[in-house]
């Protein structure tokens, strides 16, 4: 019984295969690749493989996307060739050219398509988190709420002094390359793992010469980030806040008062939000705020380590990026007079002036 019972399985199976072998489906297109002159065939799709998909579904994709000619022919020839268990999840880069065959060997692969995504110097983890959803690479809530997760935070095991509240400021700027198979938490990993290859014991030790924590630094590197216009000024940025710090005076730092309503942020500071109490706004609180304002790239981290030896206290814009400092109050009145109350300095230069200029320029028709 049991070799009747075999022979019929091996007769199906026979059976199955010279259905497919003499199908029009199995031909030496299945091997070779396609070099049609139509425009459709050297078109490029991307396809995304997702876990639990069957091969019908799969197949259906691929012939809603006009690359295979059969779904039901494509799922039969999987099978014989036993390609079904070897698919991997991801996204893949197909083309209408392509044989069957060779799509086959493309998404068993596993070798997804990658996304650059440029984390800039001084982006946020909400600008991140912005960019990656775009991407089509994350959830906006999902990621914010990973990088302020204590657990996954902790589990990195790299902080040496204490475990920071978020993420921010240790995403480090760089471009990455990220496929839709990649979860928050393998980004996130990327970015911080970035952060601790740049940051050792040189940085620890003049951290510590300094008398600030590795988290003060990474603060106050992202608020000169988030200053400097002129990447020259950086250093001298750097020694206004380090010495108003001494001196226990208080940063008032635009920037730290945009990231403390980052999320109600319209484009514009009003007095009223200056006075704000909250442990971002430096013009409420005497010490730096309560983390990073984003995510600085390694210069700015070395002008914290690193300020330029000098007596200034403060600086005012050129409004051309560079930026006039001060060692008193009354020369710093006086550059704000010059620079900034004069409007005949600002002409030309101010971003303000500029949308002035335009606002007030009759329609190009006349009308």
């Amino acid at each position: 019984m049991a070799l009747g019972l075999l022979l019929v399985v091996l007769a199906f199976s026979v059976g199955r295969f010279a259905i497919f072998v003499t199908s029009p489906y199995f031909s030496p297109r299945f091997f070779a690749h396609v070099t049609g002159s139509s425009e459709s065939a050297n078109s490029e799709k991307f396809i995304e493989i997702r876990k639990g998909e069957s091969p019908q579904e799969i197949s259906r994709i691929l012939f809603s996307d006009d690359l295979i000619s059969d779904s039901g022919g494509f799922v039969l020839a999987g099978r014989l060739l036993r390609q079904w268990r070897k698919i991997k999840v991801g996204e893949y880069k197909l083309a209408a050219g392509m044989s069957p065959m060779e799509i086959f060997n493309i998404i068993t692969s596993g070798i997804s398509v990658s996304h650059p995504v440029t984390v800039r110097e001084g982006e946020n983890m909400y600008e991140i988190a912005d960019d990656l959803t775009a991407k089509g690479l994350s959830n906006r809530i999902r990621f914010l709420e990973l990088c302020r997760n204590p657990k996954f935070i902790s589990s990195f095991g790299l902080f040496r002094t204490s475990i920071p509240t978020s993420l921010e400021g240790y995403l480090f700027p760089d471009t990455y390359y990220f496929n839709r198979a990649l979860s928050n938490a393998d980004m996130a990993r990327q970015m911080v793992k970035r952060f601790f290859e740049f940051w050792g014991s040189e940085e620890e030790a003049q951290a510590e010469e300094l008398k600030l924590t590795q988290h003060g630094i990474i603060t106050l590197a992202s608020i000169i980030e988030k200053e400097t216009g002129a990447a020259e000024e950086r250093a001298l940025i750097s020694s206004v806040f380090h010495n108003r710090l001494k001196k226990h005076m208080k940063l008032q730092s635009d920037p730290t008062t945009i990231y403390g309503m980052w999320e109600r942020f319209k484009g514009k500071i009003h007095k009223k939000d200056l006075s704000e109490k909250n442990t971002y706004n430096t013009y409420a609180v005497s010490a730096l705020p309560e983390g990073p304002i984003g995510n600085p790239g390694k210069e700015a981290i070395q002008a914290a380590l690193h300020p330029a030896d000098t007596p200034y206290l403060f600086f005012v814009s050129h409004n051309d990026g560079t930026h006039q400092f001060s060692r008193t109050v009354e020369e710093h009145n006086r550059a704000v007079r010059k620079f900034q109350l004069d409007r005949k300095m600002r002409e030309g230069k101010s971003w303000r002036d500029h949308l002035r200029k335009t606002a007030s320029m009759p329609p190009i028709n006349g009308q």
